[in-house]
């Protein structure tokens, strides 16, 4: 049973296609903003996401951009209002598989959905990564690459790695770093997060004064941003 996310502002439009499609057999989430649905792309790997790009907070075609760096395994329909030819270039151009214009029949929603999964199906079976620049990370082989090189990690730092690089662009304070990652109560005394966080930095060909991956966000936390 595919699984397919929909990423939709519209509340009537997302149910629309979350009925249509759990008619047709295949799993739904969805999401309404366009951060939502790049965390439940990077933590659930849909089968495949249906993109809208009017997104009340970030641009549509930006999202794409993220999808494709954090999920490149994740086939891609975008389903949108815009019809111009510019716009659905660009869109294809920025790893699109499909570009569907509203209205549309449910039919020849399910059709392109159902071609889009046979393309990604007959091609070579790739293994899960979250690819941010010049990082790599194979989730299920616990394996991460910086610039082709494979990186020495212990266990804690390969988990510290994997969970920022899961939300990558956000605020994640020491307190959930804590919580999630070792399983312990926060202590402001408990500099954990801090000497994991030094060791990774070094491996990463970083430092606290000189950040390529890993921000930190005075009295706030950490954040994982990809290199421009």
């Amino acid at each position: 049973m595919p699984h397919v996310l929909v990423i939709e502002e519209d509340s009537a439009t997302r149910g629309g296609l979350v009925r249509a499609l759990s008619a047709a057999d295949h799993a739904t989430s969805s999401a309404a903003t366009g951060m939502a649905g790049l965390q439940a792309a990077v933590e659930n790997r849909p089968d495949i996401v249906l993109l809208d790009l009017s997104l009340p907070d970030l641009d549509g075609m930006q999202l794409l951009t993220m999808l494709r760096a954090a999920a490149s395994d994740v086939p891609v329909i975008v389903v949108t209002s815009y019809d111009d030819e510019g716009r659905i270039i660009a869109a294809l151009d920025a790893g699109a598989d499909d570009y569907l214009v509203k209205p549309f029949g449910f039919g020849s929603l399910l059709a392109r959905v159902r071609a889009v999964l046979r393309r990604h199906h007959s091609a070579p079976a790739r293994r899960p990564t979250l690819v941010l620049g010049g990082l790599a990370i194979d989730l299920s082989a616990r394996t991460a690459e910086l610039d082709g090189r494979a990186l020495a990690l212990s266990p804690k730092e390969f988990d510290l790695l994997s969970y920022m690089a899961r939300r990558a662009g956000q605020v994640v304070s020491k307190q959930e770093l804590l919580a999630e990652v070792w399983r312990m109560p926060y202590s402001h005394a408990d500099k954990t997060v801090d000497v994991h966080v030094s060791w990774l930095r070094r491996k990463l060909r970083e430092s606290g004064k000189e950040p390529r991956y890993l921000h930190t966000i005075r009295g706030v936390g950490l954040r994982l941003d990809i290199p421009t």
